[in-house]
């Protein structure tokens, strides 16, 4: 099988080059191909004729979307429908990246594939509007929706509480928010079976279980057998540019129609830092 993933370079996309050893794998960076040219799309895929693609490759800076509105839409969903038309003219098939941030966030049960789209930020409302256009484009392709993504290899959630943890005593974390965290390595693997199973429609790929913030946070310096006191607070403390959805649990019964199961986030936390251990 020939693969070809746009956004190779991103932490999810190098999860990808990693696990993918079976297949014709090319993995094209933003310094290899800027989606928001059609014509560059269009000759990379020509060249590859890759018969699956996946689309990873994103601006996904959730606060710097909300002052870089044009930039998030030009490469979100822009060049989204850029790289899935070039593909349905080369009768590829494509798993389409998205994100629980297309949900409103006022839910208290895991969201399903087919609840209403509801974005309350720039980063949201660009990936809803690729979901929506890219459906127009190729009806089959798998738009694959994942939360609170975190690996080896660039900036994440558990990295940034590892560097606070080891020179701060106390740390204050917010615990009114509701995701399941998900490791690229897994994420990446799943993605893998879900090419091979012929994917299509809309699924939503996580770790099993959810947590806050704060429990992921007191789990990850707990794991690292760290003493920083972790503390819960409120989202009023810490404002940001973007508004985050309270609640974003994703219900994985899509994915489990394909017979795939992800491990807990707990169970992947502990791998990652063993990875992480590892790389550094």
């Amino acid at each position: 099988m020939r693969v070809t993933i746009f956004g190779a370079t991103g932490l999810l996309g190098k999860a990808l080059m990693r696990e993918w050893r079976e297949d014709e794998v090319t993995g094209l960076g933003s310094r290899d191909v800027d989606i928001r040219s059609e014509e560059q799309v269009r000759a990379v895929i020509t060249q590859h004729r890759p018969e699956w693609i996946v689309l990873a490759a994103a601006y996904a800076d959730v606060d710097g979307c909300e002052t870089n509105r044009n930039l998030a839409f030009d490469v979100n969903c822009d060049g989204a429908v850029n790289v899935v038309r070039a593909a349905a003219q080369a009768r590829a098939r494509v798993i389409f990246l998205s994100t629980d941030y297309v949900f409103d966030g006022t839910k208290n049960r895991p969201y399903e594939v087919d609840d209403p789209l509801a974005p309350q930020g720039v980063y949201g409302r660009s990936k809803a509007a690729a979901e929506v256009e890219i459906r127009k484009i190729l009806p089959a392709c798998c738009i694959l929706r994942t939360s609170w993504v975190f690996g080896v290899g660039g900036k994440c959630f558990p990295d940034t509480i590892l560097k606070l943890a080891s020179s701060r005593k106390e740390l204050d974390v917010v615990n009114d928010q509701h995701g399941c965290p998900t490791y690229t390595t897994d994420l990446a693997r799943t993605i893998i079976a879900l090419c091979r199973k012929g994917a299509t429609g809309t699924v939503h790929a996580t770790n099993r279980g959810d947590c806050t913030w704060f429990d992921f946070a007191a789990e990850i310096v707990a794991t690292a057998g760290l003493e920083t006191l972790v503390k819960p607070t409120s989202s009023d403390k810490f404002v940001r540019p973007a508004k985050r959805p309270q609640y974003s649990v994703l219900s994985t019964s899509s994915l489990q129609q394909y017979g795939i199961v992800m491990p807990t986030w707990q169970d992947a936390l502990q791998r990652y830092l063993a990875e992480r251990g590892t790389a550094s």
